[in-house]
């Protein structure tokens, strides 16, 4: 008997999960140099130790202490709070909060892909959801749903969910998951466009006519607003997030520079190490392939999606002053999959050779990601 699709993609995420846990725990151990935060308060080096790296301390430092700003300096209120919320509602009891942090990763990263599954079946058969999911779970970057400490998985799975209920017709539900999710990354015009998008087109679809409750996505902006009031109140700055990205060491400065990407430009050198510059033209690469597939899904599966996974990929793209974390900010751009796995449904041998390639990177990355060397 043949699985269904999401417990296909489910099992394969499990299995993906334990063999990147598997190697970012022996290369942390065979890198003990490597910074990790988490270094400092877990004794020896425990299992997990290799999924605690880089942005890990700053969300472990707003879950314990609480958010603070200084001007012209990197402050923690450049992280939306969600993530860090979760995490110290966990502290309350008594998980260690590096722990919690990588738990609730790999909790909503196996839960976002079965939720994808859920979704791609709405807009397509049986076997392309379960080949979508499959290039979702085995994309170079789906380690960071797997166990890192980061925000990705938990947002994944909000706004995936949030698209799988509208498809459902149950606007109020999908709007209310949407407004939480806003205020995990600060993608939320990105959000809310597509929302609103793809709503107008599902009532088109069904020979319906719009109304105002049609325009309840706009709402789902409330974890941004939420934030953002917040900041002012706090700090006296309602975009203290924005202005903080140009500190010293981020030096993401809002203007035409960071637009045109002259940072990516200036940061090829004949000295540089092969490491930087792959890093450099991979992300720059994945954000290309990405903006290319966002016509061929707005035709594949309307335009409602083809506006959101243009604002999605598009917002952080025109913001990234090098493409730098590009790579895993695409998870978020989940139609593209269902999108790629439609372009390759009648092209076994090339669909294989992009799941092989793609699981391959994945574990490469994986095993830099553990030893602590800088991917996304």
């Amino acid at each position: 008997m043949v699985r269904s699709a999401p417990r296909t993609v489910l099992t394969a995420g499990l299995a993906a999960l334990v063999v990147c846990t598997a190697l970012v725990t022996v290369s942390a151990l065979a890198f003990p140099q490597g910074y990790s935060p988490a270094r400092l308060t877990w004794p020896g080096a425990p299992t997990l130790l290799g999924w605690a790296h880089f942005d890990a301390g700053w969300y472990a430092t707003i879950a314990t202490e609480g958010y603070r700003y200084t001007p012209g300096q990197q402050s923690p209120v450049a992280y939306f709070p969600l993530y860090p919320l979760v995490l110290r509602g966990l502290g309350l009891l008594h998980v260690d909060t590096f722990l919690a942090g990588m738990l609730v990763t790999m909790v909503c990263g196996l839960g976002a892909l079965y939720v994808f599954t859920l979704w791609a079946r709405t807009r397509a058969d049986e076997e392309s959801a379960r080949h979508a999911g499959l290039l979702m779970a085995f994309y170079p970057f789906a380690f960071f749903l797997y166990g890192a400490m980061y925000s990705d998985a938990l947002f994944l799975l909000l706004i995936i969910a949030a698209f799988l209920l509208l498809e459902r017709g149950q606007l109020g539900y999908a709007v209310l998951l949407a407004a939480v999710a806003t205020a995990a990354r600060p993608v939320a015009p990105a959000l809310v466009v597509g929302l609103l998008a793809r709503r107008l087109e599902w009532k088109h679809e069904r020979g319906l006519k719009w109304s105002a409750v049609d325009l309840l996505p706009v709402l789902a902006a409330a974890g941004f607003v939420l934030y953002v009031l917040y900041q002012w109140k706090a700090f006296g700055e309602p975009f203290a997030f924005v202005k903080v990205q140009s500190a010293p060491g981020w030096d993401q400065q809002p203007g035409w520079r960071t637009w045109a990407k002259l940072r990516w430009f200036q940061g090829f050198s004949r000295r540089m190490p092969l490491s930087d510059g792959l890093r450099l033209v991979g992300h720059a690469a994945f954000t290309l392939g990405a903006l290319a597939l966002v016509w061929p899904c707005a035709k594949r599966l309307g335009w409602g999606y083809g506006v959101y996974t243009l604002a999605i990929v598009g917002l952080p793209a025109l913001s990234s002053k090098d493409f730098m974390g590009m790579g895993r900010y695409l998870l978020a751009a989940f139609p593209l999959f269902l999108t790629l796995a439609l372009l390759l449904r009648e092209r076994p041998r090339w669909r294989w050779g992009v799941l092989a390639t793609s699981a391959a990177l994945m574990l490469a990355l994986t095993v830099a990601y553990g030893a602590a060397e800088y991917v996304s």
